[in-house]
């Protein structure tokens, strides 16, 4: 195997959609702003990168996306009218965000799709490997994803994305992985990638989820990479090509993940992550389980 002697310290946050499925909502607010209970979506993910060692954060902003920045600056007015209040518990919810990673944004002027937005992060990575997350996924901090991806990337060298597997009947929705048995239980060689297979098409039913730990290689395949699927350029298409030949970026490894992962590019699935993580907070959780239990049983 290829060993890989770069240490991971970039994750590339792409967030320039226009969150369509949300409107109105989204019309004037950014999709990734919309609050998970009291934080914003993508506070979530920017937490979850740094926990993985990950504090250099690049995020791929477009239009009308402002308030992302805004969100992890000081706002040293709040700030100080909270100080003044004595009220030492919001004051430190606000510096959270702006304290979490050193933060950095460019503009994907022309949204072309994932890959696009991908390739919009390589003056900033360059020669380094580096983590992807898609803000859509948020993964629960008790099982960790990227930290187990990076690990890995650290022994094999080359490319890693994370897999979870699907009810087959949903695998169109998904880019999806041909996949071999490794040595580790929970790690496979990815053999060939499919991006929403039509029926009959899909491989398998692992499917790729929103976390990828790239080699920089993949910068000069996008390059070359026609648009694809929705007229878009594809990042599953790329890493087929790295996939197919481990001679142009080393290998690409899937991670299995089998823990809980939370939703919140659908409206129906947006709503069941924030009623999930409200019932398991401490502050918020019995008095909401009592309630929930009593609308669902005496008014439903």
């Amino acid at each position: 195997m290829t060993q890989s002697h770069h240490v991971i310290t970039k994750a590339v946050i792409p967030a320039a959609g226009l969150g369509t499925r949300f409107l109105p909502a989204t019309k004037a607010t950014p999709k990734e702003m919309l609050p998970v209970v009291d934080k914003p979506a993508i506070q979530y993910v920017v937490e979850e990168a740094v926990a993985a060692g990950l504090d250099d954060v690049l995020m791929i902003t477009g239009r009308n996306k402002r308030p992302l920045e805004d969100h992890f600056d000081r706002n040293y007015e709040l700030e100080s009218a909270l100080q003044a209040k004595g009220d030492d518990d919001r004051l430190k919810k606000v510096q959270e965000s702006s304290d979490l990673a050193t933060m950095h944004y460019v503009r994907q002027g022309d949204p072309r799709g994932l890959g696009h937005a991908v390739l919009c992060a390589a003056p900033h990575v360059g020669d380094q490997p580096f983590a992807v997350l898609l803000g859509d996924d948020l993964i629960d901090p008790r099982d960790p994803l990227l930290s187990r991806m990076v690990e890995t990337q650290g022994r094999t060298g080359g490319s890693v994305i994370a897999l979870m597997e699907v009810d087959p009947a949903q695998i169109h929705l998904y880019g999806c992985a041909a996949v071999k048995p490794t040595e580790d239980e929970d790690v496979v060689l990815v053999t060939d990638l499919v991006e929403k297979p039509g029926p009959g098409e899909a491989p398998s039913n692992y499917a790729i989820i929103g976390r990828y730990v790239l080699n920089p290689a993949v910068f000069a395949i996008l390059r070359e990479t026609e648009p694809g699927r929705g007229g878009e350029i594809q990042l599953t298409d790329a890493l087929q090509k790295l996939a197919a030949d481990e001679t142009v970026g080393g290998p690409v490894h899937g991670v299995v993940f089998k823990g809980r992962r939370y939703d919140t590019g659908d409206r129906g699935d947006y709503l069941r992550a924030i009623v999930r993580l409200a019932c398991e907070r401490e502050d918020l959780g019995p008095e909401f389980r009592t309630w929930l239990r009593s609308y669902v049983t005496e008014e439903m």
